[in-house]
């Protein structure tokens, strides 16, 4: 809340240019950055095969050590067609991995065994989209809706190897989905001047049906700032939440899984119009 009212606080001081109203649009727009996010990476898994079911839960940041802070790549573009249509394209992708050693005791029908294991984890997503967008408004200030089609790919892989009471056992497990889902998106912009703009924007993407299914939720606000007339960089905070469910059955049994991905933080960009 604090850094929205400071971007809105910026916004307002900036002096408006004499004549014409500022522009909130460009005709063609560049926007590449990266997104420095905390992160709470969560995979759930099961299996079923007659009456007997596993399930398990590993958490990328606290199980695997991973730092929660990591760069995401993230990239837009939009066109405008005439003066209030246009096409929207972004891209943003997402890798993490590590391996950690554990040792602790597992307590089982009343027995305690002691577990040391190796865990290797690793999670690739990439999110890519194109939108077609209206916008509405009067002079520096105009609202949008789009519509468009997401496409995202999740990639998962983990193997350990662990000791339980001399006794050695390992495991393997891959797997690489991908979907495509339908696109709703709102936005708005506003030029305080023609070197200063802010925005925001609130996208969704949700999908019932099919292998790999659920929603991905995306909100931004952020502040454009143009030392050059084409030249600028804009700075945002926003997050994304992922909710992906995969389900799979075989003559072996069915199987699901579950990925719950939260990002929440800044963004820079350096911006061409």
């Amino acid at each position: 809340m604090a850094f929205a009212k400071a971007l809105l606080a910026l916004a307002l001081a900036a002096p408006a240019s004499a004549g014409a109203a500022p522009r909130p649009l460009d005709p063609v727009s560049a926007w590449i950055g990266g997104f420095e996010p905390r992160s709470d990476t969560t995979v759930t898994a099961g299996a079923r095969n007659g009456d007997a079911e596993l399930r398990g839960q590993l958490n990328f940041e606290r199980d695997l050590g991973l730092d929660r802070r990591q760069p995401v790549s993230h990239v837009r573009l939009d066109f405008l067609a005439g003066q209030r249509q246009g096409i929207s394209l972004e891209y943003l992708g997402f890798n993490r991995d590590n391996e950690v050693q554990l040792a602790r005791e597992i307590e089982y029908d009343g027995r305690v065994y002691a577990a040391e294991a190796e865990l290797r984890g690793e999670l690739d997503y990439a999110f890519s989209s194109a939108a077609w967008r209206w916008w509405f408004g009067e002079e520096s200030t105009v609202w949008g809706l789009g519509l468009g089609i997401a496409h995202y790919r999740v990639a998962t892989a983990f193997e350990g190897r662990a000791t339980v009471d001399g006794i050695e056992v390992d495991g393997r497990s891959r797997s690489r989905d991908a979907a495509f889902a339908p696109l709703l998106a709102l936005g708005w912009r506003h030029a305080a001047g023609e070197r200063v703009r802010v925005y925001a924007e609130v996208s969704g993407v949700a999908k019932d049906g099919g292998p790999l299914q659920g929603h991905i939720l995306d909100t931004a606000l952020g502040i454009e700032w143009f030392p050059l007339q084409r030249l600028g960089l804009a700075l945002e905070y926003g997050g994304t939440h992922i909710r992906l469910d995969r389900q799979r059955a075989g003559r072996d049994g069915a199987a699901d899984a579950r990925l719950d991905l939260a990002l929440r933080g800044p963004s820079l960009f350096l911006r061409l119009r």
